[in-house]
């Protein structure tokens, strides 16, 4: 009892000492936390409260670090809740662990039996969507389908999302263009004398081909080059949102409500952002493409899947404000996630040249030297299919997934699970994790031919591995995989056939170190590669 009294007063003094901290330091006029004494004296006393404490609760919550009042667990683990920082924690607290994040509870998931139950076995249960104060701007509260809670609306935006975007039937549609977009990537790179000696940062040309293909299949639209202004503007403004809503400056006040305030000016640039952004879009494309469906003509020709979504708001499925945030979910979730998996799958072929080798000979075996890569012949390809999948695996694109949470009281693995909780299930340990997978850390793509053989990625209908959930699973999976899946096959395929791929003179391995946000993962210094012509391709 002594014990237990002397750690609360300890924690009184310091949540006291921190909170003071909070209120009177630099820290709530900079985006920037730098700790100081009264901080870091605090922080001491946290630290050592927590690794005195008992890792389990007495609430029938899952284990986790002490929490203070107040602040939580806050002190403790930063801003940075990365998916290497929490599998670390795993280690320490169990597959399931809770954090206290100011008034809010983080549940951590870092085992494939409890990931079925979250995504799949509890999908209803766990099915909808923590609210975030940034992502309330750039959601307008959940207008649109990605970051929407789970119910009604969530499947309205589903089912209308789904007909235009996610079937067979559109890739069959779209096929034929999204070759020629690749195509024309491997025509400039061949035209470039840069590109052979020197080498080029390819990032900013296969932007500009997604684009195309997104914008194609969204507006019947497409982009002229690199400079066209439109193609200038919309990376720019989708960049910046990336930057504004991947950033853990804003945790504070989002984990702490009496700190909100302080965030003032952070949301009011998020406002501005938002506003300018869906003006962009809705000006340049959505707007035109009501004028032409509003004309007479025939109305049963749909072009585009914005044509099918402004049918839906015509039919009162949706509102025009959820035309547009479908718009705002195909340019944050469909363009920028893939760009960064063909960034890692281009380094890793580039660092691993037997890998390259081995693709191009498996394409001239199955191919010969003149059928070309399309859609309808990547499946005969399995090398180049696991080069893919081990590019996923090694560097999941979402790392934790976008966070699940239940809206009412749930049971996980035992523990309860408070209501309104924040879920994530830790994808990038399941498949990294060394006690479900041989040498993880190893770009190795024979594993997926070999002892891990029959593995796939899959959301909904196929059988999943729960070690390898790179678009998650169940009813809140990633419907994208469609696309993205066939996409990144091609152009890997193709460059790969084309193109010797080199690191640049005097470099022997491209830099491959990672750089995290709030739920994405990308490749920290984009590539620098040398593309040889390879000339019987």
């Amino acid at each position: 009892m002594a014990a237990l009294a002397i750690r609360a007063a300890f924690a009184a003094v310091a949540t006291s000492l921190a909170v003071y901290w909070l209120l009177n330091s630099s820290f709530l006029q900079t985006p920037n936390i730098a700790l100081s004494l009264p901080a870091a004296a605090a922080a001491f006393v946290v630290v050592a409260i927590a690794a005195s404490g008992p890792g389990h609760r007495s609430d029938g919550t899952p284990p986790g670090p002490a929490a203070l009042p107040v602040l939580g667990n806050w002190l403790q683990v930063g801003n940075d809740l990365n998916h290497r920082f929490l599998a670390r924690l795993s280690a320490r607290y169990g597959p399931v662990f809770r954090l206290r994040l100011g008034v809010r509870n983080l549940v951590v998931v870092s085992d494939p039996r409890l990931a079925t139950e979250v995504l799949h076995t509890q999908g209803v249960e766990f099915g909808s969507r923590p609210r975030n104060v940034v992502f309330d701007i750039f959601t307008a509260n959940g207008a649109d389908m990605v970051f929407t809670e789970y119910g009604d609306h969530w499947r309205r935006m589903r089912r209308v999302m789904t007909l235009p975007f996610f079937t067979a039937r559109v890739v069959q549609q779209y096929r034929a263009m999204w070759e020629a977009e690749m195509d024309a990537v491997v025509s400039d790179l061949r035209a470039d004398p840069v590109a052979r000696v020197a080498g080029v940062v390819v990032r900013r040309r296969l932007q500009l081909m997604l684009y195309n293909i997104m914008y194609g299949m969204m507006f019947d639209a497409r982009f002229e080059s690199v400079d066209d202004p439109l193609f200038v503007q919309a990376t720019r403004f989708n960049s910046e949102r990336s930057r504004l809503a991947q950033s853990f400056d804003y945790n504070y006040g989002d984990f702490i409500p009496i700190l909100r305030p302080f965030l003032r000016g952070y949301l009011n640039k998020c406002r501005d952002l938002q506003s300018r952004r869906l003006a962009f879009f809705n000006n340049n494309y959505v707007e035109k493409r009501r004028k032409v469906m509003d004309s007479p003509g025939d109305k049963d020709k749909l072009r585009c899947a914005i044509d099918h979504i402004l049918a839906a708001e015509k039919n009162g499925e949706i509102t025009a404000e959820n035309v547009i945030y479908i718009v705002e979910n195909i340019n944050v979730a469909a363009i920028e996630t893939t760009l960064w998996s063909i960034e890692w799958a281009l380094a890793e072929v580039v660092n691993h040249p037997a890998v390259q080798t081995k693709v191009r000979g498996e394409i001239k075996d199955v191919l010969g030297d003149d059928e070309p890569i399309t859609e309808s012949n990547i499946q005969q390809l399995p090398y180049l299919q696991a080069v893919i999948k081990e590019t996923l695996r090694l560097h999941s694109p979402i790392p934790l997934l976008v966070p699940h949470m239940n809206l009412e009281e749930a049971k996980l693995g035992g523990y309860t699970i408070p209501r309104g909780s924040k879920v994530v299930v830790n994808a990038w340990w399941l498949a990294n994790n060394p006690e479900l997978w041989e040498k993880p850390e190893e770009f190795r793509p024979e594993r997926f031919l070999d002892e891990d053989s029959g593995v796939d990625a899959a959301t909904i209908g196929g059988k999943a591995d729960f070690r390898f959930l790179p678009f998650g699973v169940g009813r809140r999976s990633c419907p994208g995989i469609i696309l993205a899946m066939p996409i990144l096959a091609l152009i890997v395929g193709k460059l790969v056939r084309s193109f010797q791929m080199l690191p640049p003179p005097g470099v022997d391995k491209l830099d491959v170190s990672e750089k995290g946000g709030q739920f994405s993962l990308h490749i920290a210094n984009h590539s620098v590669v040398a593309f040889h012509p390879i000339d019987s391709a």
